[in-house]
């Protein structure tokens, strides 16, 4: 069994699979930090000085709480409106993000398919000196067989 587990990990597809979780979650937290400090200030700013992180309705005893932090803090519930803009724009940069690179990727994989089609469709020229050596080298081929036989 262990000598199975340590197949299974030497496998290239796991190491990819492992590093690719790895980037992934940095780059799910360069992400968060772009839409948390950078695209929601200004955001906030345009319609009116909204402070996104402290968008939501407290659902019990809102009174007792100066901020929607503080009431998240205390674990009262919590309707948390910003925080779920937040995700939905740092979803949709992700989303746009790996689209793009699928789409990278896909355009490169068919340009390099069809310059190897190219290549490979051309009848490669045969010049005039590879020619007459290969038309005595058959006939050297057929003298050949005609003296064996």
């Amino acid at each position: 069994m262990l000598k199975e587990f340590r197949d299974f990990i030497n496998r290239g597809n796991v190491v990819d699979l492992a590093v690719a979780v790895i980037i992934g979650a940095a780059f799910g937290q360069v992400t968060t930090s772009l839409v948390n400090q950078v695209v929601m200030p200004p955001l906030g700013l345009l319609i009116g000085g909204v402070d996104f992180s402290e968008l939501g309705w407290v659902l019990r005893d809102a009174a007792a709480y100066a901020s929607l932090s503080e009431a998240v803090e205390a674990g009262a519930p919590v309707i948390q409106l910003g925080a779920f803009l937040n995700t939905v724009i740092n979803f949709l940069i992700i989303a746009f993000t790996v689209f793009m690179v699928v789409r990278f990727y896909t355009r490169a994989l068919a340009r390099f398919k069809k310059q190897e089609e190219g290549v490979s469709a051309e009848p490669i020229a045969v010049t005039a000196d590879v020619q007459l050596l290969t038309e005595i080298r058959d006939l050297l081929s057929v003298e050949r067989t005609r003296q064996s036989g």
